[in-house]
């Protein structure tokens, strides 16, 4: 067999480096910023205890979410009067860029005593940095806050008995 054979495959395989590279440089140019931007003026017009953060694991995988860590500060007189009351730090939005460029939305849930591992998270897509907008982020937040409110108030009709 002629090694000429391999032509084809060796360019496919330099254009899927380089459309990596392109996802990536468009990360770093373009989507965080839409993200912390817009994430962040969310945060700010709603203030119901989440804030943003921003996440590089020594560069080889940036995220940016959105995350409960506090109680919103209007009803913190009502849990007040509830002793046993307990708010369960730990729901996040996560944008973050795997390792071909795309970007993943995942949910991740607060842990509890009743959360197994793999009830911890929910996948909510994987989009190419180009379709990253405003609408899109906004659509995933509100597909956050209600995955977070069926979490907090679970469908009883789910349960078996009465």
């Amino acid at each position: 067999m002629n090694i000429e054979y391999l032509n084809e495959r060796i360019n496919d395989y330099k254009n899927s480096i380089e459309t990596v590279v392109d996802k990536k440089k468009l990360w770093k140019s373009e989507v965080k910023t839409l993200l912390r931007n817009t994430l962040n003026a969310i945060v700010d017009k709603y203030k119901i205890g989440w804030r943003v953060q921003e996440l590089d694991w020594i560069g080889a995988k940036d995220a940016i979410n959105i995350i409960f860590d506090s109680f919103p500060v209007e009803l913190i007189e009502q849990t007040n009067e509830l002793a046993n009351y307990q708010f369960l730090q730990g729901g996040a939005l996560v944008f973050s860029q795997s390792y071909n460029g795309n970007v993943a939305v995942t949910i991740l849930f607060p842990l509890n005593d009743q959360t197994s591992l793999e009830d911890s998270s929910m996948e909510l897509g994987i989009y190419n940095p180009k379709d990253i907008s405003e609408k899109l982020i906004v659509e995933k937040v509100d597909e956050f806050l209600k995955e977070i409110i069926k979490w907090e108030v679970p469908n009883q009709k789910n349960k078996l008995g009465y």
